[in-house]
Formats: C-alpha cells, sequence, structure tokens
C-alpha cells in the first residue's frame, strides 16, 4: 500500500501522543517489551530464515549466526544492564554550588524515534537497533529496505503482531518513502547505510535540528594488513571466510588487502587454498554460497570484474541467474587505483603488494583517505599492532582475527567521519537512545548571598578561589 505524507504524520503523531503519556519512562514496562520482543524473534526464527534466504541466499547457519542468534544475545544483555544503566547517577554537588549537596543525571528517552535500516543484514539491523531505542524509552518507527523485500515483509508482520503501533511500526516502500518519512519532525534518527545517503539523512536532519546516529561502511575501503610476520594460513583462512559471508556484501568487510611483498606469494597460494576448501572452486554454483542483493548489484560487480580481467587470479566467475558472483582476487592493485578508493561491497578482493620495511606508508594511505569504518591486522609483532590502533582513526577492528569485534559484549560499535557518527550495541545503545539530564537539588536554607549583586566589599574571589580545590 502506497503511503502519503498525511499518512506518514499519522503514524508520528500517533507515536508521539503515546510517548507523552509517560508509559515508556517505566523501566519494568521496558523490560516487558523486550522480553516480547526477545521472545518473538526466536519464535518466528524458521520464518526469518526463510526470508533471508529468498533475498540474500542464507543458508540456516549463516541466517542464524548473523542476523537471528545475535539480536537475541543483544536483547539479553539489555534485559540485565536495563534497571543499573537507566538508574539516575547521584553527584555530589561540590562547594561551588553550596548549599546544594546533590545533583542527579537522569537518562531521559529522546521521545518518537525514526530507524532506517538497510538490506544487507535486515533483521538484524532492524531489530537490534529497534531493541536499542525500546531500551531507551522510546517509541519507534522503522523504515526498512525495499530491496530486501521478503525480509521487509516478515518484519511487517512480526512488527504488527508483537507491538501496537503507536509504540512500534514498520514502513516499507522505496526511497520516496524513506524521504517522506525524512520531512517529519523526529527526536532522533538512526540510519544504517551507505555515506552517499547519510549525507542526506543528516542534511534532512538538520532541519529540525534531530539528533542522528549514522552507521556507515568506509567510503574508501576498509584495510586488512598481512604484514611479512604474519601466520600466513591463519590469516588467509579467515580473510576468505570474511569475504565468502554474504557475498562481502557487509559494511565492517575487507575492501582490500595490503601484503607484505615478501610473502606475498605464499599468501595468495593460501588464499585461494582456502577459498577452494571453504566453498569449491565454482562457488557461483553452490547453493551455500549467499547471493547478491539485486540484478543491478550483480552487474556492478561483474562489470568492475571485467575492467580489472588481466589482474584476475583467482574466480573471476558468475551465476547471473542466480546473482551469485564468485569470490574474486585481483592482483597486483596499486594503492591509487581506482578499485580500492571506494566501498566495493561485493565479494572482488584487490590485493594491494608493499614492501615490509615500507608499513608506514601504507598506514600514511590510509591516514590519508576518509576514515575506515574497520582495521584488520595480522602480524606476530603485537607491539606495533596495538600502537597502530591506538594512533589511526576508524570504526573498530582487530589484530590477527577479522569481524568478531562486532559480537562482543559491552563495547561500542560505531564509525567515524565518512564511516559514521554514534554507537550502539548494550549499554551504548542505551546511551545513544538517550538523553543525559543534570538536576541540581537546591536548599531554602543557609543560602550565601556571595554570587548576588551587589560585590563590592565582600571579598568573594579569595573564597571562590577556595572552592576550586
Amino acid at each position: 500500500m502506497p503511503y502519503t505524507v498525511s499518512e506518514i504524520k499519522s503514524i508520528v503523531d500517533a507515536q508521539r501522543t503515546f510517548f507523552r503519556t509517560g508509559t515508556t519512562l517505566d523501566v519494568k514496562w521496558r523490560l516487558r517489551q523486550l522480553r516480547k520482543l526477545r521472545d518473538a524473534v526466536i519464535a518466528h526464527e524458521k520464518e526469518f530464515e526463510d526470508a533471508l534466504h529468498k533475498d540474500l541466499g542464507r543458508s540456516a547457519t549463516e541466517a542464524y549466526l548473523c542476523d537471528i542468534g545475535p539480536i537475541v544475545v543483544e536483547i539479553n544483555e539489555m534485559l540485565r544492564g536495563l534497571r543499573r544503566w537507566a538508574r539516575p547517577e547521584r553527584h555530589f554537588s561540590g562547594l561551588m554550588c553550596f548549599p546544594s549537596l546533590i545533583t542527579k543525571v537522569y537518562k531521559m528517552p529522546y521521545g518518537v524515534t525514526l530507524v532506517i535500516s538497510p538490506f544487507n543484514f535486515p533483521i538484524l539491523l532492524t531489530l537490534g537497533v529497534v531493541a536499542a531505542s525500546l531500551c531507551g524509552g522510546n517509541t519507534v518507527v522503522i523504515k526498512s529496505s525495499a530491496k530486501s523485500g521478503n525480509c521487509t515483509e516478515a518484519l511487517k508482520k512480526f512488527i504488527a503482531e508483537v507491538f501496537p503501533p503507536e509504540y512500534v511500526t514498520l514502513i516499507d516502500g522505496g526511497h520516496d518513502v524513506a524521504d517522506m518519512c525524512l520531512e517529519q519532525r523526529w527526536d532522533k534518527i538512526f540510519y544504517t547505510g551507505s555515506p552517499k545517503v547519510g549525507k542526506h539523512v543528516l542534511a534532512k536532519a538538520a532541519e529540525n535540528l534531530t539528533p542522528v546516529a549514522l552507521e556507515l561502511g568506509g567510503e574508501t575501503g576498509n584495510w586488512c594488513i598481512v604484514r611479512k610476520d604474519a601466520d600466513i594460513r591463519d590469516a588467509a583462512r579467515k580473510i576468505a571466510f570474511f569475504k565468502l559471508c554474504n557475498a562481502g556484501q557487509i559494511c565492517i568487510n575487507i575492501n582490500q588487502v595490503a601484503v607484505a611483498q615478501e610473502i606475498a606469494d605464499e599468501f595468495l597460494e593460501a588464499l585461494k587454498s582456502e577459498f577452494v576448501r571453504q566453498i569449491g572452486e565454482d562457488a557461483q554454483d553452490n547453493a551455500e554460497y549467499p547471493k547478491l542483493i539485486t540484478r543491478q548489484a550483480y552487474d556492478k560487480c561483474a562489470s568492475l570484474a571485467d575492467e580489472y580481467r588481466d589482474r584476475i587470479i583467482f574466480g573471476g566467475k558468475g551465476n547471473v541467474d542466480a546473482l551469485r558472483y564468485a569470490p574474486t582476487v585481483i592482483y597486483p592493485v596499486d594503492a591509487n587505483d581506482a578499485i580500492v578508493q571506494k566501498e566495493l561491497f561485493c565479494p572482488l578482493l584487490p590485493v594491494v603488494p608493499f614492501e615490509d620495511k615500507d608499513i608506514d606508508a601504507v598506514l600514511d594511505v590510509i591516514e590519508s583517505r576518509e576514515h575506515p569504518l574497520s582495521l584488520y591486522l595480522f602480524t606476530k609483532d603485537i607491539r606495533w599492532a596495538e600502537r597502530t590502533m591506538g594512533s589511526l582513526q576508524y570504526g573498530g577492528g582487530c589484530i590477527n582475527e577479522v569481524c568478531v569485534h562486532l559480537m562482543v559484549k559491552g563495547v561500542p560499535f560505531g564509525g567515524v567521519g565518512h564511516s559514521g557518527m554514534g554507537a550502539y550495541h548494550g549499554e551504548w545503545g542505551f546511551r545513544e537512545f538517550t538523553h543525559a539530564s543534570t538536576v541540581l537539588k537546591g536548599s531554602t536554607r543557609f543560602n550565601l548571598s556571595l554570587r548576588e549583586h551587589p560585590y563590592d566589599g565582600k571579598k568573594i574571589l579569595p573564597l571562590l578561589r577556595l572552592m576550586e580545590k
């Protein structure tokens, strides 16, 4: 059913009316809603698996591993921590505020929130963000991706079954509907997707000074560095696994590998061997291998592969009917080639050789471009790796591992610069969807006239300096 601007405004108005009743402020009530959401996700697991298979060719195992299971884990963390997170903080007001002794910080929900979710992890990156917003005490309008139509249909049915529309509801449709949503006044917007659309979302939000969280991909690509002292087989195994996952359609996936020239040949042979071991020689014909989301995405991937056809050393084959394109290694690639200056979001993997002694030049290239969402280092020199991770700007990453930093409880996930702003997961999601309000409790007794006019003759400054300590 197509939406109109007035219909979307009615949805927002209904949620604002409900929010103003104060129902969502009650932490016990929020906990009941989170349990309801978690239990419903578990009950609808099969429906979500089927939808993910239709949209992205996901196997049941990968659907649970990447979309469904993490939601349950995330909500369980919220159920354990919400009471503590939501408790007002008590602070000593300080001598400068005498006779006030107590100041509290309340964690207040923003109100009516808009969650715009992507196609690549359509269940996780919808319900995971919704859970964070509900944890913070907000209402939610979801604008789901039109590209993952089966998942959107399943989610719309799911949300309508679990929650009343004045609390949580889902709006489907294309970019025109998304723009209608952005015309509304929201209290918080959370967008997951591309930097290009992220700029548009931020510009529309600025019209109402609406706070925004943006979870974006690496505009100039996420780097993986394999140094000459790395465990080659371990690095190849993990990189191959990650590039196969969701056919490379992951915002934190490896966009390009920089490999030390001294071990490049051995690494490339190990990488090819791992692709074959994990998915077979003809991945494009393997039903377990995920597909690209649309024919347009497939054609874009195939066209880019053809531009570098003379440097493809593995893969380079596709099955257009199934929308599967094999993992494809392109070597050698220069750090200034066009293919390593944009997010690929597909199973193409450019490999950039460098001499290990020139590692600082590689880091300079990474620093000179837009901040990536993730960074991965493979090396035995842990001191260098930790020093590097502690000096560059990026969203998050791993040393001698890939992607699993996303699964660690109690830590934030988010980008910086062109890879995003804001962070969520667990308590960080609660913080993202709440505003900290500071309230000082004054006193009607023992009030001093030090901060009142007239100042002359009061010798105020010496007293104020004593209070600095």
